[in-house]
């Protein structure tokens, strides 16, 4: 009896300690006891952030509480990877690309947040690790998870073979048409269709461009960025008219057919020109606009419009009446497609410690990572199903619409000659037909194709 008592003890002892082995074993050792552990590998990763916050602080705008990104790494990383230790360094947007760089090629960063153009350069100077190994072998990994078009298009993620994966879509830019129910009101003119046209967006913004007829106050008929580093609102253009700027792939840039004195980008220009005069005059210097989403706004339609300003307004204000009065639409191409950024978590192609990378890689890009930046920075996600998103944020719901179907154009921020030279110039023809003074639309494309083609034939 005595002796079956002891075993029965000693079984007891030691189902315990076994239970209490295998909670130590799946649960995190930092308080977060809800939490269980997904990786005992150890390791450091330097990630090198362009803008992201780090510290807990307040929102300026709104005086929301927000969560820095230390704060939400010892939160949620940290429990579930004990034994990987994250090192942060935030470099501002100002200078992130030279900073970034010199840190890719001095081997002082192991993962990477940067905008969309800076991560396909340093994917052509070979600067970037390949991420199809880490994904094939990785069965917890789902890229299915992402919008379907970011994740197989976007030349930020995506090598122009269409097969390298050296990216990660993590931040959607936003690029949506808005336009101001009360303005249209006032002036008797129809709402813009869901898919406006540039015709109807010209039609439109010329009948109210002057003095309100029931205000008296100075109207304009449209904003947009006429300084604006992408041309985004050129970019959308091309798609609306089938304009083409080139034919090839950026990783043969000397074989790149250019097509920007072509009849469809003539169409662009002439439409550019026509619409700066409907537009406020510091819209050349990418001002005007600081009305916009608010009750004294005086712009009637917005291109290329993030909504961001009106969520900021709303949240501050608690005013719904906002919320009704500026709508968003699809883009201006076919199908309401436009030009969509995505900036990019990337891996340095001599990280030192790869599968620990990869592990940090894949946290600050997940669902959880994306709705805490949604919730704290309203940052746009790229996520197929990103359920977490206002309701009445409206601008973003329709933002997430055009970045599904829209599909790449070599009239691109990574394509380095539109970057470098065709930008400036396309603002500078804006600039000078704000001013009256366009150059003959023809004469001007001549002259940009003839320098694109020298430029190509130097690479």
């Amino acid at each position: 009896m005595k002796m079956k008592k002891w075993l029965m003890s000693t079984v007891l002892l030691i189902l315990v300690f076994s239970l209490a082995a295998c909670s130590s074993d799946s649960k995190s050792s930092s308080g977060n006891s809800h939490i269980k552990v997904v990786s005992k590998m150890k390791g450091t990763v330097r990630v090198a952030l362009a803008g992201w916050q780090l510290d807990n602080g307040i929102d300026a705008l709104t005086g929301k509480k927000t969560e820095g990104l230390k704060e939400y790494l010892k939160k949620e990383f940290s429990p579930r990877y004990p034994n990987i230790k994250v090192k942060l360094t935030q470099v501002p947007w100002e200078n992130a690309k030279a900073k970034q760089t010199a840190m890719l090629k001095s081997g002082d960063a192991d993962v990477l947040y940067s905008g969309g153009a800076f991560a396909f350069s340093w994917y052509q100077q070979g600067l970037l690790k390949d991420l199809n190994p880490l994904i094939d072998k990785d069965k917890a990994f789902d890229p299915d998870i992402y919008l379907k078009g970011l994740w197989e298009n976007a030349y930020s993620t995506r090598a122009p073979d269409r097969k390298t994966q050296f990216g990660i879509p993590v931040a959607l830019g936003r690029r949506a048409i808005g336009y101001d129910k009360k303005l249209f009101k006032e002036w008797g003119v129809e709402p813009l269709s869901d898919n406006p046209t540039p015709e109807e967006i010209l039609s439109k913004a010329k009948q109210m461009t002057g003095k309100n007829p029931k205000t008296g106050k100075q109207n304009y008929g449209l904003w947009w960025e006429g300084n604006g580093l992408n041309d985004s609102t050129a970019v959308a253009l091309s798609y609306a008219f089938g304009a083409k700027g080139a034919e090839g792939r950026l990783d043969k840039l000397g074989d790149l057919k250019w097509e920007l004195n072509a009849p469809e980008m003539v169409k662009v220009m002439e439409w550019l020109k026509e619409a700066s005069q409907y537009a406020p005059k510091a819209f050349v210097n990418g001002k005007g606009n600081e009305k916009w989403a608010t009750k004294d706004n005086d712009i009637a339609i917005y291109l290329d419009c993030t909504g961001g300003t009106l969520m900021s307004n709303y949240l501050q204000s608690k005013d719904e009446s906002l919320l009704d009065r500026f709508q968003p639409t699809m883009n201006m191409g076919p199908d309401g497609r436009g030009w969509v950024a995505v900036d990019p978590f990337v891996m340095a192609k001599n990280a030192k410690n790869v599968d620990a990378s990869w592990e940090v890689m894949k946290f600050l890009t997940n669902y959880d990572t994306q709705k805490y930046m949604y919730d704290n920075f309203n940052q746009s996600p790229t996520l197929a199903k990103a359920d977490f998103v206002n309701k009445k944020d409206a601008f973003l719901q329709k933002e997430l619409a055009i970045a599904k179907i829209t599909k790449p154009t070599l009239l691109d921020e990574a394509n380095p000659y539109f970057s470098s030279d065709i930008i400036p110039e396309i603002n500078g023809f804006i600039s000078k037909a704000a001013n009256g003074k366009a150059p003959d639309i023809q004469s001007f494309l001549d002259d940009v194709q003839k320098r694109a083609e020298k430029w190509s034939a130097d690479q």
